[in-house]
């Protein structure tokens, strides 16, 4: 039981540092909480959290045919991924709050889109692989001691760590949405807008200086 208890506190623990780092899902996450709801942003966690559990199993498992194909196009898929950042960041930046506002009186959040951005803003960084390993050497995450259910309630102890970060987050934020009135809304959809324009390229940077180093490996 004492090992289990281990497992549980690691694969949390894992689960949320894979979640904290504040990066493109993250401003995503406090935009939509402002914008949408904070289910609808909760939802982008999840998908998030999904994202992060597929690439943990690619890790736990060993799916080298898997892993090869990420590392030896980790440039590329960057480069697409920070491209479909750059095109959220465009969207962001032009969105209206206050008809965003509007309509979130008047019709439903598509919850499947809100999982999707989430897995895809997640997904697109194969990055996130690196640091998902580092933690697993770090909490000693795949002993060779342990059986099939260690493995079962240590990667779903991963996922629920994500879903307590971003439970969390989105709590946090809500709370502070009375703070927010609709100017200080579009200023903050531009300021978020602008930092993951930054980041995308940044990202599309990297990615091309890695492509071109290549061949002098």
């Amino acid at each position: 039981m004492e090992t289990l208890g281990q497992v549980i506190f690691s694969g949390i623990i894992i689960g949320i540092l894979i979640s904290a780092p504040m990066g493109p899902v993250g401003m995503l996450v406090i935009q939509r909480t402002l914008n949408k709801g904070r289910w609808p942003a909760f939802f982008t966690g999840i998908g998030a959290g999904v994202s992060d559990l597929l690439y943990s199993f690619l890790c736990g498992f060993g799916l080298s045919f898997v892993t090869d194909f990420i590392e030896g196009n980790k440039m590329i898929l960057q480069i697409v991924g920070s491209i479909v950042i750059i095109g959220f960041a465009i969207y962001l930046f032009q969105k209206n709050p206050s008809r965003t506002l509007q309509k979130r009186a008047e019709t439903k959040s598509n919850l499947f889109s809100d999982i999707a951005t989430g897995f895809i803003f997640t997904f697109s960084n194969p990055l996130i692989l690196f640091f998902i390993m580092g933690l697993f050497g770090r909490f000693n995450f795949l002993s060779p001691d342990y059986l099939y259910y260690h493995y079962i309630v240590g990667f779903a102890s991963i996922f629920g760590g994500a879903l307590l970060w971003w439970y969390f987050i989105t709590f946090l934020v809500n709370k502070l949405r009375s703070h927010f009135n609709v100017r200080s809304m579009w200023f903050l959809n531009r300021i978020i807008g602008t930092i993951l324009f930054i980041m995308a390229v940044v990202g599309i940077w990297q990615g091309v200086e890695g492509l071109i180093a290549q061949p002098n490996m």
